[in-house]
């Protein structure tokens, strides 16, 4: 399964033990918080102004190896 930008926050951190540290690395710091559970990565993106590609590009590169 790719992640797509409708991927909820949860499910890509259900994923892989990578997924917290690779959203950090990114810039969002809030990947404990119980509302980012339930969260799009393009909503999330979107309130922490982040690149929506380069995000989906390492996240699918470091946890699916594409």
């Amino acid at each position: 399964m790719k992640i797509t930008g409708s991927t909820l926050i949860g499910e890509v951190l259900r994923m892989s033990d990578k997924a917290a540290e690779i959203l950090m690395n990114h810039g969002m710091g809030c990947v404990g918080c119980p509302s980012s559970q339930a969260e799009s990565i393009e909503q999330a993106v979107a309130i922490h102004g982040i690149s929506l590609d380069a995000l989906l590009a390492d996240l699918n590169k470091e946890i699916l190896g594409e």
